[in-house]
């Protein structure tokens, strides 16, 4: 990528982040409901920890700071949809799309950079606020060195990365299917529960929690709910969620490949 091209998928992402920074109503309403939905998972985690001690290797602690910040990464990282593949999807449907295959850039570079500034707006403006409340009200474990926080912030990049590819290919499956609906709703279920909003990972049992440990879901939120509250290898993680980055935005490619090539668009 040339120093050209950079400015142009930079402005790109500045035009996410201005663009859903114009929706502040939205967002006071998403930390509003963020930090409730917070304090009532804290204390139901709270109840369920006090039953099984050391759940999935965590103490209690640890999964209240699993809880809040699964709250400040529910929006950044679009865990049950809501990013850039809806806007995607929906030019797919109308035909808009034949415009973005015109541009002088590269489709999936486009549609990345403005997701990953919608994505940095979600973070500052609706994701810091409930951390803060439940860092303040809530006992928590963080790090009190800059080395955690550091290879946090690493895993929170990839896990951006990891959202968009497995949005994008969804997106991309309207180039075939026509509408959107039913994809929507596919991302919200897998989202929500392998992502692990519902429960940490690590709590669950037997094959069953190995298998889901392995998905690129496990990118978004426990690599680096571990990776912060160092239960695993930085550098584990990395390689995790780079491989899984790498290996969906291929299949990203292939598949956009090979919808521009065959498939007559809707309207277009």
């Amino acid at each position: 990528m040339d120093v050209g091209s950079g400015r142009l998928y930079a402005a790109v992402a500045a035009g996410g982040f201005r663009r859903y920074a114009t929706y502040r109503a939205a967002t006071v309403a998403g930390v509003f409901t963020n930090t409730v939905f917070g304090v009532i998972l804290v204390y139901t985690y709270l109840a369920l920890w006090d039953e099984k001690p050391h759940l999935g290797g965590y103490d209690q602690a640890q999964a209240v700071t699993y809880v809040w910040l699964g709250q400040c990464l529910y929006a950044t990282l679009a865990i049950q949809g809501g990013g850039a593949e809806k806007d995607l999807m929906e030019r797919i449907r109308t035909g808009e799309i034949a415009v973005d295959l015109y541009r002088p850039a590269d489709l999936q570079l486009w549609w990345l950079a403005g997701d990953v500034g919608r994505a940095l707006f979600q973070m500052l403006g609706r994701g810091v606020i409930p951390f803060a409340f439940g860092a303040l009200f809530f006992p928590m474990a963080l790090p009190t060195s800059v080395t955690p926080w550091a290879a946090f912030v690493v895993t929170l990049l990839l896990a951006t990365v990891v959202s968009f590819a497995i949005r994008y290919l969804a997106a991309l499956s309207v180039f075939w299917l026509m509408d959107g609906m039913g994809v929507n709703q596919v991302l919200m279920v897998t989202g929500i529960f392998f992502s692990g909003m519902v429960l940490p990972l690590n709590a669950f049992p037997g094959i069953f929690g190995e298998v889901v440990r392995v998905l690129p879901w496990a990118a978004q939120l426990q690599m680096p709910a571990d990776v912060l509250m160092g239960e695993t290898d930085p550098l584990r993680a990395f390689v995790f969620q780079a491989a899984w980055a790498v290996a969906l935005l291929a299949a990203g490619r292939l598949l956009q490949s090979a919808a521009t090539r065959r498939v007559v668009v809707q309207g277009g």
